[in-house]
């Protein structure tokens, strides 16, 4: 009885088998997954494509945020120098620096109630330390000031120096 059982079932699933094969479409069996080279291709080049159009455009933005960014890190730095000048009673001297905001100079240690930032003080936008003079002739007592993605003074555009310049400069 149990041969007949196996025999049985085995036929069984050899007719399941066959059933199933036949009800696939002759293409099936051959269908691989993936891509082929020409639609590789074809994306690669509307990804250039979108490469070449939007990229410039975008580079474009980084440029003009990055003055934008000096510019608020300026009157950032700004901000802190005039609560020192007002703990201190003037500002840091220029061989001071903006070092003085972290950590007191030794002549007015007393008087220091900083820090004045929450952290060291920043690099402007294309990695050069910003630029502090006091006294200096104009409106604010001191310049401050990044000297642009040149890294020269004077320039246009993004190479503009961002700040609170001198009137001699």
């Amino acid at each position: 009885m149990k041969s007949c059982f196996r025999a049985w079932r085995a036929a069984t699933r050899c007719d399941i088998a066959r059933r199933r094969w036949r009800r696939r479409p002759l293409h099936a069996a051959r269908r691989q997954r993936g891509f082929n080279l020409i639609e590789l291709m074809v994306v690669l080049v509307i990804l250039g494509l979108l490469a070449g159009l939007v990229g410039p455009r975008l580079l474009s933005r980084v440029d003009t945020s990055k003055v934008a960014t000096a510019d608020t890190q300026v009157k950032m730095l700004r901000s802190a120098l005039l609560t020192y000048r007002l703990d201190v009673g003037q500002f840091p001297s220029t061989s001071d620096g903006l070092g003085a905001l972290m950590r007191p100079p030794a002549d007015v240690a007393d008087y220091w109630r900083g820090p004045y930032l929450d952290d060291e003080v920043p690099l402007d936008p294309w990695r050069a330390p910003y630029r502090y003079e006091f006294p200096a002739s104009n409106l604010q007592g001191f310049a401050l000031y990044s000297l642009g993605a040149d890294s020269a003074p004077g320039g246009e555009g993004i190479n503009e120096d961002v700040g609170y310049l001198s009137d001699k400069s």
